[in-house]
């Protein structure tokens, strides 16, 4: 594993650190998923799901996309990990729910 995809991996399981601390909201499947298959591996399972996934939901109900997997893949240094489409598919997303790109 590359240092860059350890770090994704590391922002992955910050996701739902934070999620649990700033929400009390306890994504356990995630963080097992992420566990299992590694934060890029469970990224490209999670975005590929057609109408998202409940976190996502959880996560627009709090107005915190920012902490959705989503807003993570269109992070600039890690586009290299993900295709066009699958970073298209993120932003649809995103846009569909109000979030705000900065």
């Amino acid at each position: 594993m590359s240092s860059l995809e350890n770090k994704f991996h590391e922002e992955m399981n910050n996701i739902y650190f934070t999620a649990k601390k700033e929400l009390k909201y306890n994504a356990s499947r995630f963080v097992q998923l992420v566990a299992r298959e590694g934060g890029l591996k469970a990224a490209k399972q999670l975005i590929s799901k057609s109408g998202g996934t409940y976190g996502f939901e959880v996560l627009w109900e709090n107005n915190r996309l920012d902490l959705s997997v989503e807003a993570l893949v269109l992070k600039p240094e890690y586009n290299d990990f993900f295709t066009d489409e699958e970073r298209e598919i993120c932003r649809k997303r995103l846009i569909e729910f109000g979030y705000k790109f900065d």
